[in-house]
């Protein structure tokens, strides 16, 4: 399947969507396209950026492939709980 379709996808998600589902989708995707984290951990001042490093952080080690195939899995599932 497609990582960029879903990637796409995702943009169309419903404001209402949680923001910790959208960190872990933020997470995945840096780790799909960039790899292991390669910055310093924001400040405590930069809660926003932090909790991003964080999402990116707890998944490194994936491979490129395992990182797209949870992320169009994550957003298929919260396409699919929108849709009710």
């Amino acid at each position: 399947e497609d990582f960029q379709e879903y990637a796409n996808k995702a943009k169309t998600l419903p404001p209402s969507t949680k923001d910790a589902d959208k960190l872990i989708l933020y997470g995945l995707y840096k780790q799909a396209m960039v790899g292991n984290v390669n910055t310093d951990r924001p400040g405590m001042l930069s809660p926003t950026d932090r909790a991003k490093w964080d999402a990116w952080k707890a998944v490194e080690g994936k491979t490129k492939e395992q990182a797209m195939t949870e992320y169009i899995a994550k957003v298929k599932e919260l396409l699919g709980q929108s849709a009710k």
